[in-house]
């Protein structure tokens, strides 16, 4: 008998491990992200928008050292952690007029610098709106149908890791317009509803495997410390470094909620701590600058004024923990990243 309940014991212990190596070698067909220009690897570049980088010195650090319309010195995360996943180095953008069905099988992005959960941050910048994303999510959809069958789109949509990553761009400039109908607490309640409305949709369409970012320390960008802190302190923005939390502490929850109603993994990935620490401890991970950017002076240069006709861009942009005066560099990203799935990526499954 005692024999008999070892052995048993033996093989539920074998069972589970089996499983969890399943679990951990799940081939993960694509990466699907929508969002911002954190995320976007180019879609910007064929729309009437001023907030562009596909010109030098964007890219710098990119493979071969090209401008693609990320904005950042190199990769951005989507690129990096499909490279992680296993899937390829880079994920295209949707709207590069070079895209074949083809490209489309391991993942795409969405994103558009720019935009934003309020649908007035998109109409300001003539960029997409998260919305609009949805809308070529539907194309994407049905060209995989197309060209692959059904049962492929399924796979792609039931196994795929799909990330949302928006919100900057209203905290930090939307509301200044919507503060008229809007205080903080409102307008970040707002936001967080709006997201999980997102979500809602995005899972509608089919998407099982979902991340939701939160709120970055938006008012720790250079940017935001030149136009709205001290210049001599140049200290973080708190009235948005609040408003992004008051949008992090309604997200989360709503999210929980919404991963107990529905089918599938819907997860909050909290970015805000991990990416603060890093700006308030940089020679923890190897930084030696984060309160400007490499490019330009550091303190206001983004899109068309972080170009190559200035002559005070940085050497050694692995050195800073910003890019231009709004985005990282790929250093900085990649330090977000690693820390990023060694703590959720097995949640995903």
């Amino acid at each position: 008998m005692k024999l008999h309940m070892l052995w048993l014991v033996l093989v539920l212990i074998a069972v589970q491990a089996h499983a969890t190596k399943q679990r951990k070698n799940a081939k993960i067909p694509a990466l699907i992200v929508f969002g911002d220009s954190i995320m976007d690897t180019g879609n910007n570049n064929n729309l009437s928008t001023l907030l562009k980088s596909n010109f030098p010195p964007y890219g710098k650090d990119f493979p071969g050292g090209l401008a693609t319309g990320r904005f950042s010195d190199g990769r951005v995360p989507t690129d990096l952690i499909a490279e992680n996943l296993g899937l390829a180095k880079t994920i295209p953008a949707y709207l590069s007029p070079n895209l074949k069905p083809r490209d489309l099988l391991k993942g795409v992005s969405f994103a558009s610098g720019g935009t934003g959960y309020d649908p007035l941050t998109a109409q300001t910048m003539s960029v997409v709106s998260v919305w609009d994303q949805l809308i070529y999510f539907k194309e994407y959809i049905s060209t995989i149908k197309k060209h692959y069958g059904k049962r492929k789109a399924r796979y792609i949509l039931d196994h795929s890791i799909f990330l949302v990553v928006s919100s900057s761009n209203d905290l930090a400039h939307t509301y200044i317009s919507q503060s008229y109908k809007y205080n903080s607490t409102s307008y970040a309640t707002f936001l967080a509803k709006s997201a999980v409305k997102f979500v809602r949709e995005l899972h509608k369409l089919g998407a099982r495997k979902i991340g939701v970012f939160s709120a970055l320390p938006v008012g720790c960008v250079p940017l935001q410390r030149s136009v709205r802190g001290s210049v001599l302190t140049r200290e973080c923005v708190k009235p948005l470094n609040n408003m992004a939390k008051q949008f992090n502490t309604r997200l989360s929850p709503a999210l929980r909620s919404l991963n107990r109603k529905l089918d599938g993994i819907i997860l909050y990935v909290d970015v805000y701590e991990t990416f603060l620490d890093m700006i308030q401890k940089p020679k923890k991970y190897g930084f030696e600058v984060a309160d400007r950017a490499c490019c330009g002076t550091g303190f206001l240069e983004i899109s068309y004024m972080c170009n190559s006709f200035n002559p005070f861009t940085c050497s050694n942009s692995s050195a800073y923990i910003f890019w231009d005066s709004y985005h990282p560099t790929e250093r900085a990203y990649q330090v977000m990243v690693d820390k990023l799935l060694s703590k959720y990526l097995s949640k995903l499954f």
